[in-house]
């Protein structure tokens, strides 16, 4: 894994397509509903063989993991 700052990047090996990279959570400041709040925050950063995962899926998965992560119980609604 190849860190540059507060982001890491995953480097993937063969026979691998895909790795889900995750960085420590740790408190920022951030803005939720136009107000600024200190939160939990995580970098996440997903890297892909282009030759078999098209980048628009790959996207929403990671937009999908996202959701799931700010909103856990997303986990019980799905069956």
């Amino acid at each position: 894994m190849a860190r540059s700052g507060d982001v890491r990047h995953s480097i993937i090996n063969y026979p691998e397509v895909a790795i889900l990279g995750l960085g420590k959570i740790k408190d920022a400041p951030a803005v939720k509903n136009g107000t600024l709040e200190i939160r939990k925050l995580i970098y996440l950063s997903l890297s892909f063989d282009h030759r078999v995962v098209d980048g628009a899926e790959a996207a929403r998965f990671l937009n999908a993991v996202n959701r799931r992560l700010e909103d856990p119980n997303l986990l019980l609604l799905e069956g």
